[in-house]
């Protein structure tokens, strides 16, 4: 058997270089460059040590190429297209669950409200390892995204990561593939002293309508009477033509939604508002975080520019692309190609470095504002304020983030320890409203439903069941809301889980203070 060495093999190399003859120091032309990728691709074909075939060297080269492009412009093979497709036209069903790619690893962008995934407390940031004991090293986020729908009722396995990528928390849950409705408002209520309460989960193409009867059922008076809070939290994007028709429910006739930028003529593109909002003058207040991205980031952006609200939570994620589909024959495969930016109308470009940096710096800065020079250029709003563009929209007031459940947490959810020790808590509440108002506003009673879990996480699983007192308190305010599920409905839980979400609380006192700055309208 003949063996080579490595340095017989660079010795080799080199006496083949030394004889070739050298071209002159010139760029090559695309004919020449098509020449040299044709012949090594012959030559994977004919010396490979595996057999391998044509279509997957291609499929491989234009992933690649793709990647090399930009962090968001992605390739998706025709069979996990044709998965998700026959998803949207609701032939199947779905966990809730939506992936990226992410810092090398597939991870959790958001969580559909309602879903199979959101009651097994699966959180963006989650990082997902397999999915029905696949490992999905190597998968693309298409791939992983694909496997996440199925049929009615099906249930899925999916392997989670949580924490420190060097000494990670791993638990294993299992969610069920449901009819999901295609909302964008997935929560909308009336909060004490007429303050609105809506909930954008998505941009699809009915957001404005929804929006807009939304503010109408949780509000009352004329339009500059009217208080309103929008979350965009966890919001990542949607149809840029959707966060148009979101901004036209609060500018006024003339002013500029946003801007679209590319190298193509067809990506340059303005977006006046044509006619005055019908909640151009309502006091608003916008809820974002580090998932907020892409049009939920224009959204707030155009917003702040024109000091149209008051922006309050966290550094949104830094993504404002515009994205178009190319597609490739033979086999129907599809390119999604980055073909513009999007720019506040202050001209703040949202999009955070790419540049230069590796996929794993470029996602480890999400939500973090990207480099010192990402946002060192200074703009101005309407009424000249200073913003600052690059690395997402950073808010007028930042908020502390939310703690994280322990890991085991998710396995006894799954295991339904939560669920048993909730359910029986409900069955000694009484069903009256006044039982309900009660157990919403005591605290002190969810911590009670603590001891049983844990003794029974420590029993079966074989966990120490550690927690802080932000992460207990975290823990007790998701067993309360089941309480309140279980023995008063779906209106008392999300009743609940307003009422005890500090963020909320924050923009319902900006709300109440006085209209006075443009920064409070």
């Amino acid at each position: 058997m003949r063996t080579f060495s490595r340095r017989a093999l660079g010795a080799a190399l080199w006496a083949a270089l030394a004889a070739a003859p050298r071209p002159l120091a010139a760029q090559a032309s695309t004919y020449e460059l098509l020449q040299t990728f044709s012949g090594l691709l012959n030559d994977i074909r004919v010396n490979y040590v595996d057999s391998v075939s044509t279509e997957h060297l291609v499929r491989g080269a234009i992933e690649g190429m793709l990647a090399s492009l930009d962090p968001h412009s992605y390739y998706i093979a025709h069979e996990a297209s044709e998965r998700l497709g026959a998803w949207q036209a609701h032939h199947l069903a779905f966990t809730g669950i939506w992936v990226e790619e992410a810092d090398g690893a597939i991870e959790v962008l958001a969580v559909d409200a309602g879903s199979s995934a959101e009651h097994a407390q699966v959180r963006p940031g989650d990082r997902i390892t397999a999915v029905n004991d696949t490992a999905v090293a190597g998968m693309s986020a298409q791939d992983v995204q694909a496997r996440l729908v199925g049929e009615r009722g099906t249930k899925v396995r999916v392997r989670l990561e949580r924490g420190p990528r060097l000494e990670p928390d791993s638990v294993s849950i299992t969610v069920k593939n449901t009819d999901i409705p295609d909302r964008s408002v997935t929560l909308s209520r009336r909060l004490p002293g007429n303050v609105g309460y809506v909930r954008l989960a998505e941009f699809n193409e009915d957001a404005g309508k929804e929006l807009r009867d939304a503010i109408g059922d949780v509000t009352d008076g004329p339009d500059s009477a009217r208080r309103v809070i929008l979350d965009l939290r966890g919001n990542p994007g949607g149809l840029l033509s959707a966060a148009e028709d979101v901004l036209s429910t609060f500018l006024a006739k003339g002013q500029m939604a946003f801007r679209t930028k590319g190298r193509h003529p067809d990506a340059n593109a303005e977006y006046p508002i044509k006619h005055d909002g019908r909640y151009h003058e309502a006091r608003l207040v916008l809820l974002i975080d580090g998932h907020s991205a892409s049009a939920a980031e224009a959204v707030a952006g155009s917003l702040q520019d024109h000091d149209r609200a008051f922006i309050m939570g966290r550094r949104s994620f830094g993504k404002a692309l515009v994205l178009s589909p190319f597609l490739i024959p033979p086999a129907q495969d599809v390119a999604w190609l980055t073909i513009g930016y999007v720019l506040t109308p202050a001209g703040r470009l949202i999009q955070r470095r790419y540049h230069g940096l590796s996929r794993m710096q470029y996602y480890a800065m999400a939500g973090k504002g990207g480099s010192a020079t990402d946002t060192i250029l200074e703009y101005h709003t309407d009424s000249g304020r200073v913003v600052h563009g690059g690395g997402g929209i950073g808010p007028d007031s930042t908020l502390p983030a939310p703690v994280a459940v322990p890991t085991w947490f998710l396995a006894a959810a799954d295991s339904g320890f939560d669920d048993a020790v909730s359910d029986s808590a409900a069955q000694t509440l009484p069903r009256d409203d006044a039982a309900a108002a009660a157990w919403r506003g005591d605290p002190g009673r969810w911590a009670r439903l603590l001891p049983p879990l844990l003794d029974r996480a420590r029993r079966r699983l074989g966990v120490t069941a550690q927690a802080d007192s932000a992460q207990s308190g975290r823990m007790a305010r998701a067993m309360a809301a089941r309480v309140a599920e279980v023995r008063w409905g779906a209106a008392a839980r999300d009743a609940l889980l307003l009422a005890s979400d500090p963020d909320v609380a924050a923009a319902v006192a900006v709300l109440g203070r006085p209209r006075t700055a443009p920064a409070i309208r």
